[in-house]
């Protein structure tokens, strides 16, 4: 083959090498898919984003924590920056969790942190009812009470959690003449609620939630037989 007809073919076989290649790496590319494709019913084998995972929640949960606002805790709420002066508002958090502010306005306060609250009431109030507003929420000193037939009846301060035969642990436990299946709890709300305190040792389930504020009467016995 003569030197010119050399030249010209070379050009030509660089372009058919080309196309072979790039067909190749195109037929690997779509193996590399097939690899990932759709099995019988649909079912993509194909990695899952964090977002598609089927495994993971839609949102976490959140976990319980002592900074949680709850039934029974008192609460100092004070209204800065509006046009007049509003005086503090105290309010203890009600059974249904809730607390009623300026214009009557509700809210739900339990299950909440002192953030989130201050968050919301100032979300509530601008811009519907003032242009400014700053709000802040302090919890007042919490407590419970223990009286009659205990080694220490006194008020103790609201720390954690607690129930009825902890409350009565922390004053001393019973006295000899404790009558333990009449004890009494008084709620804030005034309801008055009774423990059998013998059967809540037994079973842990029947142990009354204590609240701050609520206070515990725990009588005496009348008849040398009752418990």
């Amino acid at each position: 083959m003569s030197r010119t007809k050399i030249d010209k073919a070379v050009p030509r076989w660089g372009t058919v090498c080309g196309l072979l290649l790039t067909g190749l790496f195109l037929a690997g590319c779509r193996a590399g898919t097939a690899h990932y494709s759709a099995v019988p019913g649909g079912a993509s084998l194909a990695p899952a984003t964090p977002q598609a995972s089927a495994g993971a929640p839609a949102a976490a949960a959140r976990l319980p924590s002592s900074d949680l606002l709850r039934v029974g805790d008192s609460l100092t709420i004070t209204f800065l920056d509006l046009p007049g002066t509003v005086p503090p508002f105290e309010r203890t958090i009600k059974e249904d969790g809730s607390i009623t502010l300026l214009l009557n306005q509700p809210f739900q306060a339990a299950g909440k942190t002192i953030g989130e609250l201050e968050k919301e009431i100032r979300e509530h109030y601008v811009p519907k009812y003032y242009k400014y507003l700053t709000v802040t929420v302090r919890p007042l000193g919490q407590y419970y009470s223990v009286k009659g037939e205990v080694r220490s009846p006194n008020r103790y301060p609201y720390l954690n959690d607690t129930t009825v035969l902890k409350a009565i642990a922390s004053a001393g436990d019973f006295t000899d003449f404790a009558r333990k299946r009449k004890v009494k709890l008084y709620r804030t709300n005034g309801r008055i609620e009774t423990e059998d305190c013998v059967k809540a040792l037994r079973n842990p389930r029947l142990d009354l939630p204590v609240y701050p504020g609520d206070w515990i009467n725990v009588s005496r016995r009348t008849l040398p037989w009752q418990k």
